[in-house]
């Protein structure tokens, strides 16, 4: 039987062949504790130490800025929260975006239920934060901003720069979460000016489980876990190196092989959004047109649900709805809610996103099982 043509890179990625091949070691043979000093432990150590070197140099940073976490949720996790409780008492405000992954909003949840302010920006109609608006949100109690590079939903990129510039200005610690972004587009953070950067390994064709935070030399966090010194005594816990490994080799491809991936993902997005358009016809863009991810198409048809029209295609394309259905009442995501998108478009709201796999043939073949399928519902209603 046939696979699925899979068009969901945002949600996960595959391991590639490379990190395969870079895990293996230390799955078969090399088992030693990173922290034991005899011959079994230098061989780990040296692993770990050149998976930090592999995923500075994709940020452009030193390898002791990298801290090695268990995925992006953790990474915005402890980028906010050592942030905050180190910061406390400087200040109790922290400035986020409305569209943040729920990895950051529901650690801004939790702090604000341990007495700190929590400001939730704007976004115009593509998505995007308004650095204006952050700057008004500023006061002196500011400790922390955290914006996200790029939308997981619409792949709109944020002006992470500028704001980062302004709150280097006001002295206040700024934060991205890269997950969507880091191996698709650059993420040097000598570039964007952040002091804190999240890395989420499963969505650069690494294993689940492990990620990366950047943290700015001179930044001082509260420790996430308590325990032995390792990771420079902010992160206790004997190191995971069998995926530290895999991280540090898809961290190598993707400065290695950035250019050429991100000119092969753009391609196939863009043969999909005009397929679909010539062929399905009423859909809407949803996102920046051209300040997002390469790989990033969310589309609405209008008059359909999302839901129906995934559960009619899986087993030949693989996506992602931009609305939830829970019995039998459809929730439009929170994202597209800030953007302002209209409800008949919303519930309508499909998320494609290409890959280093995905291949001219899977497109082609993925407009038609699409088309087909919205054909019937467009003409008769069905799900409207």
């Amino acid at each position: 039987m046939k696979k699925p043509i899979y068009l969901d890179y945002n949600a996960t990625t595959p391991h590639d062949p490379e990190v395969v091949e870079a895990m293996r070691p230390f799955l078969e043979e090399h088992f030693g504790n990173p922290s034991s000093s005899h011959a079994y432990g230098a061989k780990t150590k040296e692993a770990v130490e050149t998976a930090r070197r592999q995923a500075a140099a994709l940020l452009n940073c030193r390898p002791e800025e990298i801290v090695f976490t268990s995925g992006g949720t953790e990474s915005n996790n402890y980028a906010l929260k050592g942030a905050a409780f180190a910061l406390r008492d400087k200040g109790n405000h922290i400035i986020t975006s409305q569209v943040e992954h729920p990895a950051v909003l529901e650690v801004c949840r939790f702090l604000e239920r341990q007495g700190f302010k929590i400001t939730y920006v704007p976004v115009d109609g593509t998505g995007r934060v308004r650095p204006s608006d952050v700057e008004q949100a500023m006061t002196a109690q500011t400790i922390l901003i955290s914006i996200m590079h790029a939308n997981n939903e619409v792949g709109t990129l944020q002006p992470v720069q500028e704001i980062a510039a302004l709150a280097k200005k006001r002295g206040v610690l700024s934060h991205t979460d890269a997950a969507q972004s880091a191996g698709k587009i650059p993420t040097r953070v000598d570039a964007l000016g952040v002091d804190l950067l999240s890395v989420a390994g499963h969505k650069l064709y690494a294993p689940k489980g492990i990620g990366v935070l950047f943290v700015r030399a001179g930044v001082t966090l509260e420790k996430f876990m308590h325990g032995a010194g390792h990771e420079s005594g902010r992160r206790a816990g004997t190191e995971n190196v069998l995926e530290i490994a895999g991280l540090g080799k898809a961290c190598e491809i993707a400065l290695r092989d950035m250019e050429k991936n991100e000119t092969h993902m753009r391609a196939m997005r863009d043969k999909l959004y005009e397929g679909l358009q010539s062929s399905a016809g009423n859909l809407r863009l949803n996102g920046h047109v051209d300040e997002r991810l390469p790989n990033t198409l969310s589309v609405g048809f209008r008059g359909l649900e999302a839901h129906r029209l995934l559960s009619g295609i899986q087993d030949a394309v693989a996506a992602s709805a931009g609305s939830a259905c829970h019995s039998g009442e459809v929730k439009i995501s929170p994202v597209l809610k800030a953007m302002n998108v209209p409800e008949e478009w919303a519930r309508g709201t499909v998320r494609f996103s290409t890959g280093r796999m995905t291949t001219l043939v899977d497109i082609q073949e993925a407009v038609q099982v699409v088309s087909k399928a919205i054909r019937p519902s467009a003409a008769g209603g069905k799900n409207r």
